[in-house]
């Protein structure tokens, strides 16, 4: 397989990281993770807003530390992002878990996927987390045999308002 990396965002990737965001918004499905949802018009405000999270400033009330990755090949094609929660919340430890991640529309089907959670995992134990939560919808058959194959061990299934079932797997990173 081609040589992948999980970088910090950065400035010098300026207009692959828009193709990307581009890529995601004509496809008209629900950008993941949640970060890829802003807006990169404003490239530089983007990128402080990221660094802020990581840094734990300016968050929103109730929210913890972040960082954010993109997944990128040797070409520095960004195939995928990732935000890695520092510690998990009342919301997250049900909904969100301590990792998102999301590969772009046309680079699906590839092992990209379970590329990026294998590298995000190395990312959060060095960020000190022991046991990582990766959640998905009960629909996602992809990404829940991508958490497996990454060591997920099933938790109890969470059920929102609108009866979607979210599946709940543990990682034991201290292995």
């Amino acid at each position: 397989m081609e040589q992948l990396h999980l970088i910090k965002p950065t400035m010098k990737l300026k207009e692959e990281y828009l193709s990307f965001y581009q890529e995601w918004v004509d496809s008209g499905e629900n950008m993941v993770p949640w970060v890829i949802q802003r807006d990169p018009s404003n490239f530089e405000e983007m990128l402080q807003f990221i660094q802020d999270h990581e840094n734990g400033v300016n968050l929103p009330k109730g929210w913890g530390p972040d960082s954010t990755f993109w997944l990128i090949n040797e070409n520095n094609r960004v195939l995928g992002a990732v935000n890695i929660r520092h510690r998990l919340t009342e919301f997250l430890l049900y909904q969100g878990g301590h990792i998102g991640y999301g590969i772009r529309p046309s680079e699906r089907r590839k092992g990209y996927a379970t590329k990026i959670l294998a590298l995000s995992l190395e990312k959060a134990k060095d960020l000190g987390i022991t046991k990582a939560l990766v959640v998905c919808d009960e629909t996602n058959e992809a990404s829940y045999k991508v958490i497996i194959k990454n060591g997920g061990e099933p938790d109890t299934d969470f059920v929102e308002d609108d009866g979607n079932v979210i599946k709940r797997l543990w990682i034991n990173l201290s292995k």
